[in-house]
């Protein structure tokens, strides 16, 4: 690769620079901070910056969220401290998910064959009722079916069926007797 060719003229980030700013400026003083802020008044941003939220939603401390305009979360969902969500592409979250802390949800990454490092971007789905185990990485363009779940430090890179169990680096499908 060479950086010094490297340009993202065709990627769409889905807002204007003052509708990012002012993101920012929420999101530094909301969901950056420390001390716990409601989690009512965190999906209120959210929803007046263009995302989708459903109800009971709680958001803990220093979650970091790129492009609020590109999530859905459905309803009951959990997302634990310092999860980020790299939105560069679209990240739908079902109903009665639980993402866990410091979780990374990674829309993007890089055609590193290719000397101009294109960016390309993959959305992430995550069904109703999964559960994203602590320091999960979920990468582009993985989907969890319904009920799926990832153990803690899982790094998931393709899709995860309805009602499976994966873990390790990269995940694969594990026997529930096994966690028992």
């Amino acid at each position: 690769m060479n950086l010094k060719v490297f340009q993202n003229s065709e990627f769409d980030r889905g807002a204007g620079k003052w509708v990012e700013v002012a993101w920012y400026i929420c999101r530094s003083l909301l969901f950056a901070s420390w001390f716990p802020v409601p989690s009512g008044l965190k999906t209120a941003c959210l929803r007046w910056f263009g995302a989708k939220i459903g109800r009971g939603v709680v958001i803990r401390s220093r979650v970091n969220i790129t492009f609020p305009w590109k999530l859905t979360i459905g309803d009951h969902a959990w997302i634990g401290d310092e999860v980020f969500i790299l939105s560069l592409d679209h990240v739908t979250i079902g109903s009665n998910v639980c993402i866990s802390q410091r979780a990374f949800l990674c829309t993007g990454s890089h055609e590193f064959s290719k000397p101009t490092f294109d960016l390309i971007t993959r959305p992430i789905v995550i069904e109703d009722g999964c559960w994203i185990g602590a320091q999960s990485f979920i990468g582009p363009g993985v989907r969890f079916g319904v009920s799926s779940r990832s153990l803690a430090g899982s790094v998931v890179i393709q899709e995860v069926l309805s009602n499976t169990t994966v873990g390790g680096v990269p995940a694969v499908a594990k026997s529930l007797k096994l966690l028992s």
